[in-house]
């Protein structure tokens, strides 16, 4: 796992948070939830369908699960009532649910081991669950614990920063720390993004979800062509210079 994965994680994280709720506030919220599931269904469906990593594929199946995600958890507590907390919950629930029956059914965590469609299935239904957490616990922080999205994001900064400082310098294994963290990015990305896209009543910079969502995607589009361009190199120079 490289900087510029986690970079590209948290920017994704960040764009599905406003781009759900442009679209929310955009068209009815039943026909945007549709919508995003149709989307999340039919970038899926392609990751599923290419045999080997191929990174706008891979990072676009990424926004789509983080869109729908969004939505899903606003979902709980916009549309039925359920407070933040309780989803926050709920969905922690959920996310240990799959990680049990992932590690039973597997015997394993680590996302170096994703060789077969069960386990490429636990491992996106792991990050929908993840991003479903993220959102709700983002949420959580900044409006029912008066955080602010500026200081839920540097607080969650910190806290990612907490798995990684561990497995660097006190042993954590590799598998816990990476899903510690890769939960963390979810509600770190989506609380600057919403920071950057409410209005200053609201304590952000007033800039629009529209006006951010685009931003991060151009930036997220950036990094995938990066990743596109080093994954081409690193085969180019490898045994037999493979070409795909």
């Amino acid at each position: 796992m490289t900087a510029i994965f986690w970079v590209t994680k948290v920017l994704t994280t960040g764009m599905g948070e406003t781009t759900s709720d442009y679209l929310a506030h955009t068209l009815d919220p039943a026909l945007a939830v549709g919508l995003g599931a149709l989307a999340f269904a039919a970038a899926l469906g392609l990751q599923f369908a290419v045999k080997a990593y191929i990174p706008w594929v891979y990072w676009l199946a990424v926004v789509m699960v983080s869109i729908f995600g969004t939505m899903a958890a606003d979902v709980l507590h916009v549309g039925l009532g359920v407070p933040y907390l309780v989803s926050t919950v709920f969905y922690a629930a959920v996310l240990a649910a799959v990680f049990i029956l992932w590690k039973r059914k597997e015997g394993t965590l680590s996302i170096h081991s994703i060789t077969s469609r069960s386990r490429e299935g636990f491992y996106w239904a792991t990050v929908l669950a993840t991003f479903a957490l993220g959102t709700a616990a983002g949420e959580l922080t900044a409006m029912t614990f008066n955080l602010g999205y500026l200081g839920s994001g540097v607080l969650f900064a910190v806290a990612m920063a907490v798995p990684a400082l561990a497995y660097w310098k006190l042993g954590l294994p590799a598998v816990p720390a990476f899903w510690v963290a890769y939960v963390l990015t979810r509600p770190l990305g989506a609380s600057f993004a919403d920071w950057m896209a409410v209005s200053h009543q609201r304590g952000g910079l007033d800039w629009g979800s529209g006006p951010v969502s685009i931003g991060w995607a151009l930036a997220i589009a950036g990094l995938v062509a990066v990743l596109a361009v080093s994954q081409r190199r690193l085969i180019d120079v490898g045994p037999g210079t493979i070409h795909t």
